[in-house]
């Protein structure tokens, strides 16, 4: 029972995870910074943190998730980061990348990953695991694992594209398809 409820989740989560916001959120992010490790490193601790706070909640969270509420808060956040999504940073196509501290890209992504993460697919499927198996810890482990499978390599990916990568239409993309989910939520949700 230990290692199936390690090996459900990981599968469950890295598959639901393909083509998901997040893994948006990730290749911006890689495109962005241009240092793959604090990014990962941010994915990892920010997954964790939420996926064991959804595993301990289990079907709790489930249920709290579906006030109407929530669908507010979600469609703003989703909001909020296409405008996010839009900002420059001061980097465009044709410049060098700004020198960016290591912790503050960690910092960054962790936070960002965090609230993304909340309400997602992969968020609710981890509280009914953890409902399920009642094993908070393997089934973190699983879904945090199955997090890392799907969006490590996008962020290695990603980064080393990052210098063929039109910066300006991956913003509008990502702003874009941030706006249509917030917009989404809040008239569909």
């Amino acid at each position: 029972m230990t290692l199936e409820a390690f090996l459900i989740s990981t599968g469950l989560v890295a598959i639901a995870e393909i083509g998901d916001k997040t893994q948006l959120l990730a290749l911006l992010l890689a495109a962005r910074f241009r240092k793959p490790w604090p990014i990962i490193g941010g994915i990892f601790v920010a997954t964790l943190a939420n996926h064991a706070l959804a595993a301990g909640l289990g079907a709790v969270a489930a249920a709290w998730l579906q006030g109407p509420w929530m669908r507010w808060i979600l469609g703003g956040l989703f909001l909020a980061f296409a405008a996010w999504a839009l900002i420059p940073d001061r980097l465009d196509d044709d410049e060098a990348p700004t020198r960016r501290d290591g912790a503050s890209i960690f910092w960054t992504t962790t936070v960002a990953f965090f609230f993304v993460e909340m309400g997602d697919k992969t968020q609710v499927a981890t509280a009914a695991l953890g409902a399920q198996f009642q094993n908070v810890l393997l089934v973190t482990a699983g879904t945090t694992a199955g997090m890392m499978l799907a969006n490590a390599p996008v962020v290695l990916l990603g980064e080393a594209a990052a210098g063929r990568l039109p910066l300006k239409l991956i913003r509008g993309l990502a702003a874009g398809s941030f706006a249509l989910i917030g917009l989404w939520i809040l008239v569909f949700g």
